[in-house]
């Protein structure tokens, strides 16, 4: 009997870089961002119809953002969401600490 050995290969923590993707750090921004603004909506129990008009959008962009199709849609546009819900945005900027590349990180507290 053999055994089959699987390598592991810890992720970067983007998936979108770790698959090779174009953009990795702006697609990582996007879906965080998203996904926080997909917990406002369902903690605040707002329907879809509510979220589009509390965001000056229509209800299509709304059921769009409920299942991450963010094709089109901003960075800069989902803060403004943001801020239209009544959360604040704040972007830090810092030198990494350590040698590794710069990069973006979202994060929602």
């Amino acid at each position: 009997m053999t055994k089959n050995k699987t390598d592991v290969i810890q992720g970067s923590g983007n998936v979108f870089a770790d698959l090779g993707l174009p953009n990795a750090d702006e697609k990582q921004a996007k879906i965080r961002l998203a996904v926080t603004l997909n917990h406002i909506i369902k903690q605040g129990r707002l329907s879809q119809a509510e979220a589009a008009k509390a965001l000056n959008v229509n209800q299509p962009k709304i059921s769009a953002l409920a299942n991450y199709r963010l094709e089109g849609v901003s960075v800069e546009r989902l803060m403004q969401f943001l801020n239209a819900l009544g959360r604040d945005v704040e972007i830090v900027i810092c030198k990494p600490r350590s040698r590794r590349a710069a990069r973006i990180v979202v994060t929602a507290v």
